[in-house]
């Protein structure tokens, strides 16, 4: 096998494993109809008369279903929450 060719295998077997390990780590944004009742009721409670600007939905280590809510509070201030599928705040990031 020449260089040149062991060159584009090593290359084409980079790209496609790049592309599979993203699938792992992509977030989807939803709707607040796709997220779980407990997880709206921690959103919620986290909300205190602010607005959610995007919810999204991650899968962690296959089998971890985590939501983020990106929300900006009355006084403008904005917050980052993540959320178990189970309703347990397990991060909480603001300015």
């Amino acid at each position: 096998m020449n260089i040149r060719t062991l060159a584009l295998v090593l290359t084409m077997t980079l790209f496609f494993a790049t592309k599979s390990f993203a699938s792992l780590f992509e977030e989807e944004t939803i709707e607040w109809s796709q997220v779980p009742v407990k997880v709206q009721h921690t959103i919620a409670v986290q909300l205190q008369g602010g607005k959610i600007e995007e919810i999204g939905k991650e899968l962690k280590k296959k089998t971890i279903t985590v939501y983020e809510a990106k929300i900006t509070k009355p006084d403008g201030n904005k917050i980052e929450i993540k959320v178990e599928e189970d309703g347990t705040l397990i991060e909480f990031e603001g300015d």
